[in-house]
């Protein structure tokens, strides 16, 4: 059996990076392994995090990059400089054996202090066309970790495909009932889950909400619009039809997914990972302003597979995603397929396999 091993690992800022991070997490806690996390002052950090008390955290600065000309680059090489001596110290004192980044920028400064204190250090990169942030975070690494096969042409550090980490609790549903009961719904009529999100999607609430008011009666929506734009879409639309229910943040995720028959959301790498673990049928609406446009080529695995849609939000009105939110329900056998293929491409085992890799370079 491997000695016990204490790995830090710097997944803040995002949902996106948090919850893979805490299952990786999880694994080395069930293994015997020391985890320590690193986040961000973020709302969205310290909601999630409290969910885990069992886990060990700590708050770091986040820093964002500037553009390149901005006059804001000189503070920014500062405070990137004063968050590499603070990694330091953090890696000195916990006595860490390996940093690993679960992607963003803020997994720079953790992982080049790993890298120059001889320590291994890895990356993982959940989408298919990785940001550059983890294309420059990957030259300090032992290994990079890839949650979708395409991304490893961006690296030129040796990759492993491992799939997306997914918080435990996703293989672990309660039942339609119970989910149902927790949000006020009704078990036995069709559900839709938006979602666009830890950091929610503006355009995409927007649609939605006003699509629900075209859909037939008969069909449920849980709307998680996130937390900053919750009261704008409540705004927006205050008269709304029965079935509609909106919510801001959500911490239940497990019991959104258990109620639902179809999900209608962004293509960030962790809901990718999280519908394909669950099995649903989706349709996905890239967010159009992401760097690079990672968001299209994340769907793109996914319907290339038969799994979703991929519809780009210039090309919907509220009226175009009613009637097709609408067909779609009323064809089984689609939502069967779908389901099938969205299944095909989760990795169950994926904290498993980063845990795995990291123990294998001791």
């Amino acid at each position: 059996m491997t000695s016990p091993k204490k790995i830090l690992i710097a997944c803040g800022g995002t949902g996106g990076h948090l919850f893979p991070g805490i299952a990786v997490a999880e694994s080395l806690l069930a293994q015997g392994h020391e985890p320590l996390l690193l986040i961000s002052q973020k709302k969205i950090d310290s909601q999630a995090s409290a969910k885990y008390p069992h886990l060990t955290f700590k708050v770091v600065p986040a820093i964002a990059k500037p553009a390149t000309l901005s006059p804001k680059m000189l503070p920014f090489l500062w405070a990137l400089f004063q968050s590499i001596q603070t990694s330091k110290k953090i890696i000195r004192e916990f006595g860490a054996d390996a940093v690993l980044g679960m992607g963003g920028f803020t997994s720079l400064p953790p992982v080049y202090a790993g890298h120059r204190l001889g320590k291994k250090t890895f990356v993982h990169d959940s989408n298919a066309r990785p940001g550059r942030a983890n294309i420059l975070t990957s030259r300090f690494c032992t290994k990079v970790f890839i949650g979708l096969q395409p991304a490893a042409a961006f690296f030129k550090a040796p990759t492993q495909l491992t799939g997306t980490p997914a918080r435990p609790e996703i293989l672990n549903l309660p039942s339609r009932a119970e989910a149902a009961e927790r949000f006020g719904l009704d078990p036995n009529k069709q559900t839709i889950l938006v979602t666009g999100g830890s950091q929610g999607a503006l355009g995409l609430n927007q649609l939605t909400a006003k699509a629900a008011t075209h859909l037939p009666e008969q069909i449920q929506i849980l709307h998680i619009a996130g937390p900053n734009d919750r009261d704008r879409i409540a705004a927006e639309n205050p008269v709304q039809r029965p079935g509609y229910k909106l919510i801001g943040f959500c911490d239940q995720m497990p019991s959104a997914y258990a109620l639902a028959d179809l999900v209608i959301a962004r293509s960030g790498a962790s809901t990718l990972t999280e519908i394909s673990l669950t099995g649903l049928p989706s349709i996905l609406v890239p967010y159009p302003y992401a760097a690079d446009d990672h968001q299209t080529a994340n769907a793109k695995v996914f319907a290339d597979a038969g799994a979703s849609k991929l519809i780009q939000q210039r090309d919907l009105t509220p009226d175009s995603l009613a009637k097709i939110l609408a067909d779609l329900l009323a064809s089984p056998g689609t939502l069967k397929s779908m389901s099938v293929a969205a299944k095909s491409l989760a990795v169950i085992d994926a904290p498993e396999q980063v845990t795995a890799a990291i123990l294998l370079e001791h």
